[in-house]
């Protein structure tokens, strides 16, 4: 019994380190909470030059794909005989 209790009374210090060094912890997790919260929300609030230009290209490649649309149904109203007037058709060939 008095064996078990030296073991015990000699472990005392290196327990209480870890239960200072967690407390310690614990202690900076707490007031850097607060920190990591603000930033979050500034990173979600603002956008990035690189999202910005990533959104910038999407816009520019709809805006394309949207010309090219509107291209082939003018050249197919003016192939068949048929277009509007803000079409630009080439003169008819003579066959």
């Amino acid at each position: 019994m008095r064996n078990a209790s030296l073991i015990i009374i000699a472990a005392f210090p290196f327990l209480s380190g870890c239960v200072v060094g967690t407390v310690a912890k614990t202690a900076v997790d707490v007031v850097t909470l607060p920190v990591k919260a603000v930033s979050a929300g500034v990173d979600a609030a603002t956008t990035s030059q690189k999202e910005a230009d990533e959104k910038r290209g999407r816009e520019l490649r709809k805006e394309e794909e949207r010309r090219g649309r509107e291209m082939r149904l003018a050249e197919e109203r003016c192939r068949r005989g048929r277009p509007l007037p803000a079409d630009n058709c080439p003169p008819a060939q003579p066959r």
